[in-house]
């Protein structure tokens, strides 16, 4: 009996010790030999403009297929959300705090790298690695009828903004907290604006606006040019509260080597014309607006 007892419970400790590793394993994230070995290359996204339209396109998702495709592995699609994607990504539940950002606790992994317009904030890059892919800037908006007047651009990017602040002094601003949008990272309640963290999603806040809940918003140009497109003679950008920032694909510090490859795999595409391509098939605006940043990329 005492030996039947000692081998069902060397048998118990064997299968939840092989339990453990496993979860272990299908929680951790995977760097580029894992992910050759598993044969599949998670892609976390949230749909965003035009880098992920929710149709099963848009610019990162075509990029990331590419890149699949150069590592000769398998393409998978994994949703997630703006407040969600950092944990997804780095298996770390994180508080942005400022520039900081405060670990809460552990939660498993889902994807091997994150792609849908994500901004490089400092409080990103302390949990994770980007490859930028795309130029962005921060823009404030308004009601058509507010008193507000857009500033005329001078040729001096510091100057403008600097107008655009001082406009905003006594005037109530939305942004959104924990995302590149946030109001703290541009300093605005320092300088006198009314700034309301808004509760509602990034698609609502020109709306919001509309509606009356604020006089204006915070946006990134990429949005604000399709608010302008969707909604002709009822809003108008004021100009620019920050410089030109940059978006990028998101990997864990733990995957050097899956970041390296997709770095080299970036240079090729911008030698071959495909990133070009890409660009101008998916934001052709914006790929006149900033030319400068894709001189390198044809």
């Amino acid at each position: 009996m005492n030996q039947r007892r000692c081998f069902l419970l060397t048998k118990w400790i064997l299968i939840v010790g092989l339990a453990f590793i496993w979860w272990g394993n299908a929680a951790l994230g995977a760097d580029l030999p894992e992910v050759k070995e598993k044969g599949v290359l998670r892609h976390l996204g949230v749909p965003y403009a035009n880098f992920v339209t929710g149709s099963g396109d848009g610019l990162d998702v075509d990029l990331v297929k590419l890149f699949a495709q150069h590592l000769g592995v398998q393409y998978q699609w994994v949703k997630t959300s703006w407040p969600e994607f950092a944990g997804d990504l780095t298996g770390k539940r994180v508080k942005p705090k400022g520039n900081e950002v405060e670990i809460l606790g552990e939660v498993p992994i889902k994807g091997d790298l994150a792609a849908h317009g994500i901004t490089v904030l400092p409080w990103r890059e302390k949990i994770m690695d980007f490859v930028p892919d795309f130029p962005t800037q921060i823009w404030l908006m308004a009601r058509a009828d507010s008193t507000l007047k857009p500033v005329k651009p001078s040729g001096n990017l510091k100057k403008d903004i600097a107008r655009v602040k001082a406009l905003l002094k006594g005037h109530q601003v939305l942004g959104l907290s924990n995302t590149c949008l946030d109001t703290g990272l541009y300093g605005l309640e320092k300088g006198g604006s009314q700034c309301i963290a808004f509760k509602g999603s990034l698609n609502e806040m020109v709306p919001a606006i509309m509606k009356g809940e604020a006089e204006t918003t915070l946006m990134d140009v990429l949005d604000a040019l399709l608010a302008l497109e969707k909604w002709p003679g009822k809003v108008k950008v004021i100009g620019p509260v920050s410089e030109v920032q940059m978006m990028a694909v998101a990997f864990p510090k733990t995957s050097p080597k899956l970041r390296e490859a997709f770095q080299q795999f970036m240079e090729q595409c911008k030698k071959d014309g495909t990133y070009a391509r890409l660009a101008e098939k998916y934001e052709p605006d914006f790929y006149r607006k900033f030319p400068e940043f894709f001189k390198d990329f044809k």
